[in-house]
């Protein structure tokens, strides 16, 4: 920076700059979202079933596409393998509610930790491989996990295993109960999402992503930072499977360690706009637009949403908040820094 004094002896004040994380399309953003909860959170008394049972699963692609972009947009982290994630919390919940008579929303957040807990051993396996190694690895650790747990005849085997904590739950307040929980949970992981990304973490994250050495030689703890995001990004997807079990009532292995929610997450971030916050929103209300659109085409659907896939690798790289964002910097949250000069009005 360029002393001021020269100015002054002159005469001549130096130009204010300041430097602010707010601007006014972060506060009308975030403003415009919180007034969406709200009214999403009386959804379910203004709609029927089968739209509040849509939301779920909406919820659920959003909870894990945020999860799956932290990891591989902020942190360079392709992970094929969070399904892993998504069974255990699945199970869990179905072991607590039923063989312990838990309340379901304990539950979850057991859920939750038991996955966390799961990934942090399996974090100094996957750690141990990079570029295309981790993401392959990461997919056979998932196998891995789903091969051990069909092996337990007291969680139904291969066969799957069904949730009767909330048989006798009328049919709209289980619905409308699972609904809340996903809704409060998406807006939990959203809002902590926000704060890693601004936080050190994030700037740490962001810094492994571009140059694991420079990171390190630079004083950045390279494995803790990754093991951190990777481990929140397990207990989400284990939430997510908690909310599976919990509005499906029914927990089948090869659903719930499908490879195929990986592939979802990919194909939400990547249209929506990966290493952005606002990316998975939108890629997650593009796809699950697209798949309550196309369901009844059946496999079709998966084939069109595969070449819409292609065509955004290729040729929108930044997704679509890149297209909306690309003339003129724009963010819903307050995670960047703006540069201005404080005298200009």
């Amino acid at each position: 920076m360029m002393p001021s004094f020269p100015l002054r002896a002159k005469g001549l004040e130096p130009p204010a700059y300041t430097v602010q994380r707010w601007t006014r399309m972060s506060i009308l953003g975030t403003s415009g979202l919180g007034a969406v909860v709200v009214v999403l959170a009386l959804l379910p008394f203004m709609v029927g079933l089968s739209v509040t049972y849509a939301m779920i699963d909406f919820f659920i692609l959003l909870l894990l596409a945020m999860t799956w972009n932290l990891l591989a947009g902020y942190g360079g982290m392709v992970s094929v393998g969070q399904q892993a994630y998504i069974g255990i919390g699945a199970y869990a919940v179905v072991v607590f509610a039923d063989a312990f008579n838990l309340n379901i929303i304990v539950t979850v957040l057991l859920a939750a930790i038991v996955s966390g807990i799961l990934a942090f051993p399996i974090s100094f396996f996957a750690f141990r491989l990079v570029g295309g190694y981790f993401a392959v690895g990461t997919w056979v650790l998932a196998e891995v996990v789903r091969l051990i747990v069909v092996q337990f005849p007291q969680v139904g085997g291969g066969a799957g295993i069904s949730l009767a904590a909330t048989t006798d739950m009328p049919k709209d307040l289980r619905i409308a109960m699972s609904y809340w929980i996903a809704l409060g949970a998406a807006v939990v992981v959203l809002v902590v999402c926000v704060w890693l990304v601004r936080s050190r973490i994030g700037l740490a994250l962001t810094a492994v992503r571009d140059d694991v050495t420079a990171a390190s030689t630079s004083g950045v703890r390279v494995q803790s930072v990754r093991r951190r995001v990777f481990i929140f990004a397990a207990a989400a997807a284990g939430v997510a499977g908690a909310l599976v079990a919990i509005s499906t009532m029914r927990v089948q292995p090869d659903s719930v360690f499908s490879v195929q929610w990986s592939a979802f997450m990919i194909f939400i971030v990547v249209v929506g706009g990966v290493g952005t916050l606002e990316g998975p929103i939108i890629g997650a209300l593009i796809f699950w637009f697209l798949k309550q659109l196309l369901a009844d085409f059946g496999p079709l659907y998966l084939i069109f949403l595969g070449a819409v896939g292609i065509v955004f690798v290729l040729f929108v790289r930044g997704g679509v908040w890149g297209l909306v964002s690309r003339r003129k910097r724009l963010e819903i949250f307050p995670v960047g820094y703006r540069f201005t000069d404080g005298k200009k009005k």
